[in-house]
């Protein structure tokens, strides 16, 4: 009977190269070029040659260049036949990583009207191709029989000689063609989409359009112009009010300054506006993009108002009842987050509907700050009709309509009268003898309850309109 295979030695990562692993897969560090197969074999030769040149342990990841922008490095020194090579005889130490701008914090957010608007984890890191467990660690792939580990070698460093080799004929032909012309202009075909475009476009204003090819740096705004159309569209919001019109601007504005790789202050600006546009009208489809793009940018440092924005998250999530999400923000709430008055506000609303305490929730409703309110006027009916099935079944047989106008945050008995004749009839509200109108609560329980029931479960995730 044979002998059991012996178990591969697994390794024990330094903490420097798991944070380094952690670090090449932030959303923010991805470059739409280099797909996430590419970055994880580039990622395995950087670990598997500095494990065989006795490196793990001395070179210094936190000036290592990252996998993907290594890739893109080399292909464009294939573009000038210059190799690249990251373990050269030049010391690690030598890559200078990427510098953060200096920036300045935007003026503080207005409240309510969009129109009056002026870190990584030291713990252990699980690298994505561990979470599949039908296939083997990294650590097993790493150290597996040498035969196997330079037959993988060879079959990638022969698949990006073809590669380049065709390239170079290509350039090759081009060369022998015709010039028709200025010399070293590049059409949109033939830029690098992997890199950042320097725009040339002095238009202010430009429709979005989905890019299905690389970006003309003809076409693209350059960041002093680009500042210039931020400013001439929120002035045409205030003047004219026209969302589709706003949205699309802005989409086109994003774009360019996606495609230029620019990162700094006016970018989180250029976010915030559009993502308070979007809460104004209720877009939550175009306010979820924006958001997403602001958390990659706050973690960066980049200046504006993150804790106005982490208000607007923790709002959003008792809106779609998304409790994972919300324990998880909960969990990296710093204490100064919850002395911020916005994130406190948002706090004590969570806190209220977890008590089922609706006469403190109402007055909080009447009291958001920043644009607050517009989520909560996406949740409020459900939270009001689940505040009067609890009505009905504490106060029999009736009711006064001021109660509920008071204790529902109501701005007049009529509006409160209204609300209720959209789930019952008129028999529900009878007049009294002093003039006034009441509730009776003894009839219209089972109507809120099933109300309530159905309120809680048309509840759409996206919000896209």
């Amino acid at each position: 009977m044979s002998s059991p295979a012996t178990a591969k030695k697994k390794i024990e990562w330094p903490l420097e190269v798991r944070q380094y692993v952690q670090k090449c897969f932030f959303p923010e560090n991805a470059i739409p070029s280099v797909t996430r197969e590419e970055l994880e074999a580039r990622l395995k030769r950087i670990i598997t040659d500095a494990t065989d040149n006795n490196n793990l342990y001395t070179a210094n990841w936190a000036q290592m260049p990252l996998p993907q922008q290594m890739i893109v490095q080399e292909r464009n020194a294939a573009m000038l036949s210059t190799p690249v090579n990251p373990w050269n005889s030049s010391p690690v130490n030598g890559y200078r990583a990427p510098q953060n701008v200096s920036l300045t914090p935007s003026s503080p957010p207005q409240k309510r009207k969009s129109s009056e608007l002026a870190s990584a984890s030291n713990g252990s890191v699980t690298p994505p191709w561990r979470q599949s467990s039908n296939k083997p660690s990294f650590a097993d792939r790493v150290t597996a029989p040498l035969k196997s580990e330079k037959r993988q070698k060879l079959d990638v460093q022969q698949k990006l000689a073809s590669k380049f080799d065709l390239e170079k004929r290509q350039r090759r032909f081009e060369r022998d063609a015709p010039m028709t012309g200025p010399p070293r202009e590049l059409s949109p075909s033939k830029i690098d989409a992997s890199g950042p475009v320097i725009g040339r476009s002095q238009k202010l204003e430009k429709n979005y359009f989905r890019l299905t090819a690389p970006p003309n740096p003809e076409t693209v705004r350059p960041l002093p112009i680009l500042k210039q159309t931020l400013e001439l569209l929120k002035k045409k919001w205030r003047k004219e009010n026209n969302y589709t019109y706003i949205c699309d601007q802005f989409k086109s504005l994003r774009q360019d300054l996606t495609v230029q790789h620019i990162k700094n202050d006016f970018t989180v600006n250029v976010y915030e506006i559009h993502a308070r546009i979007a809460l104004e009208k209720g877009d939550l489809g175009e306010y979820n993009q924006c958001q997403t793009q602001l958390r990659a940018l706050y973690r960066q440092k980049l200046g504006g108002h993150p804790t106005e924005f982490l208000a607007y998250r923790i709002l959003y999530f008792i809106h779609t009842c998304n409790r994972s999400d919300m324990n998880d923000v909960l969990a990296d709430l710093t204490p100064a987050d919850k002395t911020d008055g916005a994130v406190k506000h948002a706090l004590d609303v969570r806190s209220a509907l977890a008590l089922g305490n609706y006469h403190r929730f109402f007055q909080l409703y009447l009291a958001t700050p920043n644009m607050g309110a517009y989520l909560m006027d996406m949740f409020v009916g459900r939270e009001r009709l689940a505040a009067l099935s609890r009505i009905c079944k504490a106060y029999k047989p009736d009711v006064k309509i001021r109660f509920v106008t008071e204790e529902l945050g109501f701005e007049s008995d009529e509006q409160s009268a209204r609300f209720i004749l959209e789930y019952a009839s008129e028999e529900i509200l009878q007049e009294r003898e002093d003039g006034g109108v009441k509730l009776l609560t003894g009839k219209a329980g089972n109507l809120f309850e099933a109300a309530r029931a159905n309120a809680f479960k048309l509840i759409d995730l996206k919000g896209q309109i």
